[in-house]
């Protein structure tokens, strides 16, 4: 524990990683909290203070219709974060076992899933995400099913290799002697090994999968209005740059703080995670 205490706190940018997650996180938890103005986050319309510049009132401004800024900031978060989750409770489950499957089976099964893999890796992330949503209509529930299409077969592709690897090691051909079945061999054995480049994986992921959420609803192929969502909110802003500065910075800062802050978490847990193997 101390170990870990000392990796994670004498590099600066863990710290950051840290504090910004933590922003995030209490934001999305403590929204109702948090939010001056909590009412404005659903179809709320006030034209006596639309469009106003950051004050001691409203820190962020208010929007087209008059609604506070920040609030609606915090309660976007919390929209990223459970679409970011629940991707990635789908689709690091599936991506892994396939990977443990495809590297320890071997022969057509490897074939078969790695070929299907690489079909879904070869297509560029946000392209797949933006052909799945032009058939789905666009909602929150869709664009989790879009993200979730496009993200496993990165897992399964990382699993798969360090499952290659590790097939070979004398703890894995010690519990094929002892008569050890595949099932037991896959995920007693190897998933374990596997399981600190996936955690750090994960982390990583996080900050993406909000990235490109924002850019789906960028497009407008993502969460639909009046539900607020970080990356609706700049493209409802660009129109008005740069008088209405405001409308797009501050969303930007926020997509901004969430990636940089899993990235930096996730570098430090990759330091972690390596330093206890």
């Amino acid at each position: 524990m101390k170990r870990t205490a000392s990796i994670l706190f004498s590099n600066p940018l863990s710290i950051i990683g840290i504090l910004l997650v933590g922003v995030v996180v209490v934001s999305a938890l403590f929204a109702e909290f948090l939010a001056p103005f909590p009412e404005h986050v659903g179809a709320v319309v006030d034209f006596t203070n639309f469009n106003k510049a950051p004050d001691a009132m409203n820190w962020f401004g208010t929007d087209l219709v008059g609604r506070d800024l920040f609030s609606r900031i915090l309660f976007a978060y919390r929209t990223s974060l459970i679409l970011g989750v629940v991707v990635l409770v789908i689709a690091v489950p599936i991506g892994v076992t396939l990977g443990l499957v495809a590297g320890y089976i071997g022969g057509w099964t490897e074939y078969v899933l790695m070929r299907i893999t690489d079909v879904f890796l070869s297509i560029p992330p946000l392209v797949l995400a933006m052909s799945i949503m032009g058939v789905l209509e666009p909602s929150l529930t869709n664009g989790m099913l879009a993200v979730t299409a496009m993200w496993w077969p990165w897992y399964t592709r990382l699993v798969y290799n360090i499952t290659r690897s590790e097939r070979e090691e004398g703890y894995v051909l010690a519990a094929e002697v002892l008569g050890a079945s595949k099932l037991h061999i896959i995920f007693r054995e190897i998933l374990p090994n596997a399981l600190p480049a996936v955690i750090t994986k994960m982390t990583l992921d996080l900050g993406f999968v909000i990235l490109i959420a924002s850019s789906l609803s960028f497009l407008g192929l993502g969460v639909q209005p009046p539900t607020p969502d970080l990356g609706s909110m700049v493209a409802e802003g660009g129109s008005y740059l740069p008088d209405s500065w405001w409308l797009t910075v501050f969303p930007g800062l926020a997509i901004l703080v969430a990636v940089f802050g899993f990235n930096l978490l996730g570098d430090a847990l990759r330091n972690i995670l390596g330093a206890d193997q």
